[in-house]
């Protein structure tokens, strides 16, 4: 891969295909969270730009979150350079740790606005499934989150070796979760909680495959960390599909 990561320099300064594919994911995402809110009428104290409310805390907590995962699991490298810690330019964000940062604050924002979270959940869902397929090609451009050597025919060439494009793999997922989402799942809603578990379910079941294909994964012993934190995911989504589709139906 040639593609040079540098978008354009402005004052001096280097702008990042990687910032800007982050960023338009984002703006994406809280366009959708606001039309989700819309098409529920604003219920369960939803209101107007709730999308752009909950993204101030969401999107920088989010984004610490996710280098701070990534910093804790590198920590042999980061240690001896420290200086390099914050510089998220050159990539590191792993994306649970966004999530978990993410959901927390996310929390604590609908308690705080009186929000029911399930409901605010599922508006953010299919955006969040979006911007994480639109920000893994920022991956492909920095040469990174890719596979093992492999001859498959939709290979990509990195440092001389034909290998899988496992950012690619999780973008189309996430693309495919972010259209049945918002063009159906939203429409034949039955409880509040149904997005975001499905969403939950299905990326949770799709990362632990791709992970496995990976060679840049963080490791605790043996094991692929994000590979764990997949398996949690899905007995978390499984669990609030149990417990709200259990509450709608005893209602």
């Amino acid at each position: 891969m040639n593609i040079n990561p540098v978008a354009f320099t402005i004052f001096g300064l280097e702008v990042k295909w990687y910032g800007i594919l982050i960023a338009l994911g984002v703006f994406l995402a809280i366009l959708i969270t606001e039309s989700m809110a819309k098409k529920k009428s604003y219920k369960n104290g939803l209101y107007k730009d709730v999308g752009n409310d909950v993204s101030l805390f969401a999107v920088i907590i989010g984004v610490l979150g996710a280098r701070l995962y990534y910093v804790i699991f590198e920590w042999d490298y980061y240690s001896q350079h420290l200086n390099e810690i914050f510089a998220i330019r050159n990539g590191g964000l792993a994306i649970y740790g966004g999530i978990i940062a993410g959901g927390l604050t996310i929390y604590i924002f609908t308690r705080f606005k009186k929000i029911n979270f399930w409901t605010l959940a599922d508006c953010i869902a299919p955006g969040l499934a979006l911007a994480q397929s639109i920000g893994r090609w920022g991956n492909y451009i920095n040469g990174e989150a890719h596979g093992g050597v492999t001859n498959v025919p939709w290979a990509i060439l990195v440092d001389g070796q034909r290998v899988h494009p496992t950012f690619f793999y999780e973008s189309f997922v996430n693309f495919l979760i972010f259209l049945f989402l918002y063009f159906y799942l939203s429409k034949k809603q039955k409880f509040e909680g149904q997005l975001i578990s499905f969403y939950l379910i299905c990326y949770g079941i799709a990362r632990f495959f791709i992970e496995g294909m990976r060679t840049d994964s963080l490791y605790i012993g043996n094991f692929r960390v994000s590979q764990l934190v997949s398996i949690g995911i899905v007995i978390f989504g499984l669990a609030i599909r149990f417990i709200a589709k259990s509450r709608q139906e005893n209602k």
